[in-house]
């Protein structure tokens, strides 16, 4: 017997402002929203559903509203990658535009992808494009 990864759970002070942020950063939809939890799927997780068989479904992105706030660096974070030929500084200035900010977390200058922190402040990367 196996398990498969179902989804990533990010707490979050607003759950609707931190999904809506997410699915419009991804590109993804809401497959579930209640006060206290939002989830968000790829949309061909909703368009082609059952058809995809279950080892090759991709995982969710879950957030939960909790009473605390971040107070430390991330010890799990997200990698995003531009496509292979698009432009990542064009992403990473999408991204900063719906409200995402550059962070220093000791990553240096010569590093091939930029650290970013989500409005609540959840760190995440954005890599150099690439299809693999």
């Amino acid at each position: 017997m196996s398990v498969r990864w179902y989804s990533t759970v990010i707490d979050c002070a607003d759950v609707a402002a931190q999904g809506r942020w997410w699915a419009e950063a991804l590109g993804w939809q809401i497959a579930y929203e209640a006060p206290d939890e939002l989830a968000l799927v790829p949309p061909h997780a909703l368009t082609k559903g059952d058809s995809i068989p279950v080892e090759e479904r991709s995982p969710g992105l879950v957030f939960i509203l909790v009473p605390d706030g971040k107070q430390l660096k991330n010890r799990l974070h997200l990698d995003l990658a531009p496509r292979a030929g698009d432009d990542q500084e064009a992403e990473v200035a999408r991204l900063e535009q719906l409200g995402a900010k550059r962070v220093d977390v000791g990553q240096g200058d010569d590093k091939t992808w930029v650290v970013l922190v989500d409005p609540e402040g959840n760190e995440f990367c954005v890599l150099s494009p690439r299809d693999t």
